[in-house]
């Protein structure tokens, strides 16, 4: 039998900057990550979760900075960059990861477009500044990685998902692009999750009518489902091909995998879902 070409931990020692850490996903990548052994550097606008999450890794031991920050001001996003190069000297792995998504109707243009521009500033030119503030410092090593979560949103145009499926549609395309222009220097990968209900972007959604942009004619069938989910484990059970329901942990070991990689091995794309979900993207 072939031996397996992963072989050690190549997260340990690697400095990882993480954007929205403060909680979700990036706060739990950062908590597997610093528990293997890397240096992290992180960062988000919501100063009392981050301090949180940092002090909570620090008292089990993960070397961990941190820095607020918000990534629709690029000074601000640079300054993260600036910040672990001082403190490390480099930068091996940035994971584009804040963001917002505010589900809504064109209809609901009113109460939404506060929340739109938001979502474009902070989905778009976020992940813009995110790579622009590693770029240089990844060049001159001649190594790094990116990575970025779009969504399965940006698979189709759906009812109710307006500004926010065209946000990861553009972060698709801007890490495709990347992708090009950096081969050889810079590894790239795209993250595409599933619906995670419990993660704080479902807090963002502006009208919950939208879900149905994401089940579609599987409408009825979704909701039988979440009748009998009380008394049916084997809709929420991990090792269940019938379940529905992605635990937030499911996509941060996914991630997590991505960073655990050679350097010579690219993970470009990955969609993670629920094996018995009847999302139509």
């Amino acid at each position: 039998m072939m031996e397996s070409y992963i072989k050690e931990n190549y997260i340990k020692d690697k400095v990882i900057i993480i954007t929205g850490a403060a909680t979700g996903f990036g706060k739990l990548v950062a908590e597997r990550t610093a528990a293997m052994g890397g240096k992290i550097v992180c960062c988000d606008r919501k100063e009392e979760e981050l301090k949180k999450t940092v002090e909570g890794i620090r008292d089990l031991g993960g070397e961990i900075e941190y820095r607020i920050a918000d990534m629709t001001k690029k000074d601000e996003v640079d300054a993260v960059a600036k910040l672990a190069v001082e403190k490390y000297g480099r930068i091996d792995i940035l994971l584009n990861n804040a963001g917002t998504m505010p589900l809504s109707f064109f209809s609901d243009h009113e109460r939404a477009w506060k929340a739109w521009d938001d979502c474009i500033d902070t989905n778009i030119k976020g992940v813009v500044y995110g790579i622009s503030a590693v770029y240089d410092q990844m060049i001159k090593q001649e190594k790094g990685h990116i990575i970025n979560i779009s969504s399965i949103y940006s698979n189709h145009p759906v009812i109710g998902g307006c500004v926010y499926q065209a946000s990861k549609v553009a972060v698709k395309y801007i890490s495709d692009t990347l992708r090009q222009e950096a081969y050889g220097k810079i590894k790239v990968t795209c993250v595409k999750p599933t619906g995670v209900p419990t993660t704080p972007l479902f807090d963002c959604i502006i009208n919950q009518d939208t879900a149905i942009g994401l089940v579609g004619q599987n409408a009825l069938a979704m909701m039988g489902l979440l009748q009998e989910m009380p008394g049916r484990p084997d809709l929420t059970e991990q090792d269940s091909i019938r379940n529905v329901y992605i635990d937030p942990s499911v996509l941060a070991d996914n991630v997590v995998y991505v960073m655990n990689q050679p350097w010579g091995i690219n993970i470009s794309d990955i969609t993670v879902r629920s094996a018995g979900e009847p999302y139509i993207m």
